[in-house]
């Protein structure tokens, strides 16, 4: 489980509660292929996690001063064998439900599948692994926010909409922002090892300021659906609410953390804001 990290999973099934809404509201929603959207999600998160374990020991990341919870592969709790067959199952769970996905929708998901896949793993493996060049923070919103909601919603209709990519960049933003708390706990020993994430990079305060703007955006996003007329202004006003209600703590956190072990606490906050900002906008489309 520490490996897994069950937390993350939130900001995973979030795109595909949010995807097959859309699709409801639509009348086009396919209660198996969003399963199988779901698996495939949950499988590609896990495999990045796994992944991250294996090959950031591998490179010496995880070392004894680390503030966040134990890695298992650094460790010693599992072998690094034993992640890797970890890793090869989740990947194999990930292929299977994609192979469904494949085959309802075609090519384009083949090809978003595989690239998705292929990123998550390159996250932390690879010659140019994403997270060491500061490029992860744009991976995450990108591929876990726009693509993952925007391609469950393609599945399930086989058409595009730009509301679906609109839906996206609220889990996307949740999801920098637990990349973003990552970076900012742990930038003084990634920078001893040549990790250059974005907190590296720019600072502490720059992280700090990402994860801000990372926690308050999605309350925004509610105002574009009642614009384009698919949110009533009563369930528009409650999302916007929740998002500020969920966001505005994890900010005053961020912002006095002085001791860097206190941001651990703050990520089951963001993974469920994003899961019940996701499950409260998926209800606006039906109030």
């Amino acid at each position: 489980m520490l490996a897994i990290r069950p937390r993350t999973l939130f900001a995973a099934a979030s795109p595909v509660i949010l995807g097959t809404a859309l699709a409801m509201a639509f009348g086009l929603a396919n209660p198996t292929v969003a399963v199988l959207a779901l698996i495939g999600a949950l499988g590609i998160q896990i495999s990045a996690n796994l992944a991250n374990d294996y090959w950031d020991a591998k490179r010496g990341a995880d070392g004894p001063g680390r503030l966040g919870p134990p890695r298992v592969t650094s460790a010693g709790l599992l072998s690094p064998r034993a992640v890797l067959l970890g890793l090869a199952v989740s990947i194999a769970i990930s292929c299977l439900a994609g192979a469904g996905l494949v085959y309802r929708a075609g090519w384009p998901i083949l090809l978003l599948g595989v690239l998705s896949l292929l990123l998550a793993l390159a996250y932390t493996a690879g010659p140019f692994p994403l997270a060491y060049l500061g490029l992860g923070d744009v991976f995450t919103f990108v591929f876990f926010g726009v693509v993952a909601t925007a391609g469950t919603f393609y599945v399930q209709t086989l058409v595009l909409v730009w509301h679906a990519v609109v839906l996206g960049v609220v889990p996307g933003f949740y999801s920098v922002a637990l990349i973003a708390l990552n970076n900012l706990r742990d930038a003084d020993e990634d920078r001893l090892v040549g990790k250059r994430t974005t907190a590296v990079r720019f600072g502490k305060e720059f992280a700090r300021k990402e994860i801000v703007f990372s926690m308050l955006a999605p309350a925004v996003v509610p105002l574009v659906f009642l614009d384009a007329g698919l949110f009533s202004v009563l369930g528009t006003a409650l999302c916007v609410l929740l998002g500020l209600a969920l966001g505005i703590p994890v900010v005053r956190a961020v912002r006095r953390i002085t001791d860097m072990r206190e941001i651990n606490a703050l990520f089951p906050k963001v993974g469920k804001a994003c899961l019940l900002l996701s499950i409260a906008m998926a209800v606006a489309f039906f109030v």
